[in-house]
């Protein structure tokens, strides 16, 4: 039982709702999450801290920064909550302005590396 309310409690944030849109549709860094979310690294990171110990996402190194992608080897249960939790965001408009502000910083951004003062800051 206690697994199972760790799964529902991820999602029990707007801010942890908001790193899970964005993830949708790639892989990010860290630095991507804190300038499309405008929060600072240590809250970035404490959210996802929570999203990989409830399984949700998985992390990587790349060097100083940390990248994160939504976990592909979800149980059944957990990728139908997903689904639906995705499907409901296309509709939402919070969801749907991360999202454009993700896609407009990635361009400005232009594959360079992370140069956000926070770099030697990781998970």
């Amino acid at each position: 039982m206690e697994t199972l309310s760790l799964i529902f409690k991820a999602f029990s944030d707007e801010t942890r709702l908001r790193i899970v849109n964005l993830l949708g549709s790639g892989e990010l860094c860290v630095c991507d999450l804190m300038n499309v979310l405008g929060l600072p690294q240590s809250n970035i990171s404490r959210h996802l801290a929570y999203l990989r110990t409830a399984g949700w996402v998985r992390g990587q190194r790349c060097g100083k920064w940390m990248h994160y992608r939504l976990n592909r080897e979800l149980t059944p249960f957990q990728a139908k909550l997903l689904e639906g939790l995705m499907l409901t965001l296309k509709s939402h408009p919070q969801a749907m302005n991360d999202l454009e502000t993700l896609r407009a910083y990635l361009l400005t951004k232009d594959g360079r590396e992370c140069t956000t003062t926070d770099s030697n800051r990781t998970e």
